[in-house]
């Protein structure tokens, strides 16, 4: 029998349903729209999850969206980021985390990695911070760390460093549902907190997003952002730029039913990792990346790093021809063109591997490229970093692996059966 196609991390729905009940509601109702019943039920179910920790009463307020990249916008916007203003992103993460910057015509500041979390460098950051005040004359307007793969970041750290210049944070949480740090879930750390349901995440709402407000009075206005900015008249009045960002009722409906099963999928994400993780204890040349004290990542996906010494089958064909078309299953539209390499790409053993598995029916992906290493934020955008050279090299040697509530025990045998047997 051929061996069933095994891909990297794919939304499952609930088995009791849930989210067709909660459809056909707002379809019976005709509340077709970006607001309505679902929506409001969705926010109220997230407010109770991200609430609920280990260590003191929070009272966050959530506002539904329709991606993380709109909540990062908003979050930033709501913290008066405009024109002339600089902003302290993580390089290493996708491009959602930096793009808002530009939205607001700000500067990215891109600062690296620390090697434990692989998210953003405290020390990196605070030098980061004294260094651009003293070159600008002010204090970046706002700090956006990132939970990379659900990997909690030098929490403790980074609030400290913002707490000392007196800058607020935006936590990009979009991979970090259910991770927490010390019993406190993702997200809830900083003055906001980013969210994202996109169809690969922990949960879906096919696409989605929200954004963790600090209060009823921060919600109500990022929520008037959301829906245009419209003023109270009985005709449409706008004194701001508005956007159309709110969710809608029927994509709510599918977030309310996996919200039954997201305490399920945070468990089986864990449980794929320790599977990895006791896999390769004993593999020379492949280290698999694992959570610290107080952290519970959610291993949105598991990750793995090659040394650069290891020889894998598939090498031979690694960078042979253009990529013309989407890796990975990734959704929208690519360029294809003739060029096979750039000035910073994985190791020819990372993509050989990458290669084999693709061969063998089963998908991984290379880790984010730096954004500092992103030729938009090289030349179309000017941009400011601070490297230290950790996230390019932890790009070089790292591979995604199937991690999503579909990958059976079975399936990552398969998995990690494949990549040993390629080993030379």
């Amino acid at each position: 029998m051929e061996n069933k196609r095994i891909y990297l991390c794919l939304a499952h729905m609930s088995d009791n349903g849930e989210e067709l009940k909660y459809i056909k509601e707002a379809f019976d109702t005709n509340w077709v729209v970006p607001l309505g019943p679902n929506v409001n039920s969705f926010e109220c179910d997230l407010e109770e999850y991200v609430n609920k920790n280990d260590v003191e009463d929070l009272h966050k307020r959530v506002v539904a969206l329709s991606s993380g990249t709109a909540a990062v916008h908003l979050a930033l916007l709501a913290l008066g980021v405009g024109p002339g203003d600089e902003v302290l992103t993580q390089s290493f993460t996708f491009c959602a985390s930096a793009n808002p910057i530009v939205y607001l015509g700000a500067t990215p500041v891109f600062v690296d990695s620390e090697t434990d979390t692989w998210n953003m460098d405290p020390a990196l950051l605070e030098h980061a911070i004294a260094d651009r005040i003293a070159k600008t004359g002010r204090k970046p307007k706002a700090i956006v760390p990132v939970t990379l793969y659900g990997m909690p970041y030098k929490i403790d750290q980074i609030m400290a460093v913002a707490k000392r210049y007196g800058i607020p944070v935006v936590e990009d949480a979009a991979e970090g549902l259910g991770s927490r740090y010390r019993g406190r879930m993702l997200g809830t750390f900083g003055d906001y907190g980013v969210l994202s349901f996109n169809g690969n995440k922990m949960i879906t709402t096919s696409g989605g997003g929200a954004l963790i407000c600090p209060s009823t009075e921060a919600r109500e206005r990022i929520l008037w952002y959301a829906t245009q900015a419209r003023e109270a008249y009985p005709y449409y009045q706008h004194e701001a730029i508005g956007y159309n960002y709110r969710l809608s009722n029927v994509s709510a409906g599918i977030g309310r039913g996996q919200m039954t099963v997201l305490d399920d999928h945070i468990a089986h994400h864990r449980h794929v990792a320790k599977l990895y993780r006791e896999a390769f204890a004993d593999v020379d040349g492949i280290a698999f990346h694992d959570e610290g004290e107080g952290m519970k990542s959610n291993f949105w996906l598991s990750t793995i790093l090659l040394d650069e010494g290891l020889r894998v089958k598939g090498e031979e064909l690694a960078y042979t021809k253009p990529i013309q078309g989407a890796v990975g299953g990734a959704a929208g539209v690519v360029h294809g063109g003739d060029a096979i390499h750039t000035d910073c790409e994985p190791n020819r053993n990372v993509e050989g591997l990458r290669l084999t598995l693709s061969e063998a029916g089963i998908e991984s992906r290379p880790l984010w490229k730096p954004m500092h290493r992103q030729p938009v934020y090289q030349t179309t955008v000017k941009s400011v970093a601070y490297s230290n050279g950790v996230s390019e090299r932890i790009f070089r040697h790292g591979l995604c692996l199937p991690s999503g509530p579909q990958v059976s025990d079975a399936d990552v045998e398969r998995i990690v059966n494949t990549i040993k047997s390629s080993i030379l």
